[in-house]
């Protein structure tokens, strides 16, 4: 197979899913609203079942309920029959996910779903089906085609039904007016949940405190900077900050003086350096070390000195 045959055959993968996931627009209905008002008003969880691929895409849309405020659990059909009913709790809303929605998994599950008096939600492509008929709501996620050129592999269809979980979550995200701080709750690892969560004082607490006198001769300074491996240190005069050494300030102070012996910390240092709350967020200190094309940027804390914050700093905790 050729080059430019590989690449059309992927663009028309994707044009025919993109295609199917815009008609979905049409399934957004009535049914679609009352889905999401019987579970943002319940007080039990949602329980997502399916099989095969189904199931596959049921674990994602219950990783996304749960990770924006929707607490939601997956079962697996075959393995309710077997034991796994138990999960359904009386106030819980049942969502089961079904292409044909007539596999008997499903058609053996659906009745004692009913009997348990649960609100059962399809999402389906066949609104004709068994499924679609026991169901309380129907959400259609038919396709025309499926992108496997048997039309046999499950590719669009299970693109429509992910598809269809998303709009369900975001729906109740925004009902339930979830916000980023609430989003940090449920994410705190990893670099996205620390973008949310993490702040300047995280950082300076862990690192020690450079600084030095404004009279401070040039060895002091030295020692500071080598000592508290931030690359810099801070010059105080009276409890303030007056300004800032960087190793890049010792290198221009070495090549522009021959005689460096007598010369001290004012006379070497940068006035007015760049500083940031230490209450303030992590990734603003990262877009100011980004702006200002600077590497440590000091924190400051009621007006008085509280750390430093180096570009390292970011980068170990997947900020950067």
């Amino acid at each position: 197979m050729s080059k430019s045959k590989i690449q059309t055959l992927a663009k028309e993968t994707i044009q025919l899913q993109a295609k199917a996931i815009a008609s979905l627009e049409k399934s957004i209905n009535l049914d679609f609203e009352k889905t999401v008002e019987i579970i943002f008003n319940s007080l039990g969880r949602v329980v997502i079942t399916g099989v095969g691929k189904s199931a596959i895409i049921a674990q994602k849309i219950v990783a996304t309920l749960n990770s924006t405020g929707t607490p939601a659990i997956y079962m697996h059909a075959a393995d309710a029959i077997h034991g796994d009913l138990g999960n359904i709790q009386k106030d819980d809303v049942v969502i089961c996910i079904s292409k044909s929605g007539t596999t008997p998994e499903v058609k053996v599950l659906v009745p004692f779903i009913k009997n348990f008096k649960n609100s059962l939600v399809a999402i389906t492509g066949n609104p004709d089906s068994f499924l679609a008929q026991q169901a309380d709501f129907v959400l259609n996620t038919h396709v025309e085609k499926e992108a496997c050129p048997n039309n046999l592999a499950p590719t669009t269809s299970t693109t429509a039904q992910l598809v269809m979980g998303d709009a369900l979550a975001i729906s109740l995200l925004n009902l339930r007016g979830f916000s980023s701080s609430d989003f940090a709750r449920y994410h705190p690892g990893g670099a996205l949940g620390k973008a949310l969560y993490l702040r300047v004082s995280d950082i300076t607490e862990q690192n020690q405190k450079p600084q030095v006198a404004i009279d401070a001769s040039l060895d002091d300074v030295i020692i500071e900077i080598s000592e508290k491996m931030l690359g810099v240190a801070v010059v105080i005069d009276q409890g303030e900050i007056v300004g800032v050494i960087t190793d890049g300030d010792l290198r221009r102070m070495l090549k522009n003086n021959k005689d460096v012996s007598q010369l001290t910390a004012k006379e070497i240092m940068s006035e007015d350096p760049k500083t940031i709350p230490n209450d303030a967020m992590a990734v603003d200190a990262m877009e100011m070390l980004d702006t200002n094309d600077i590497s440590q940027i000091i924190a400051q804390q009621d007006g008085e000195y509280a750390g430093v914050v180096h570009i390292h700093n970011l980068v170990k905790e997947g900020i950067i």
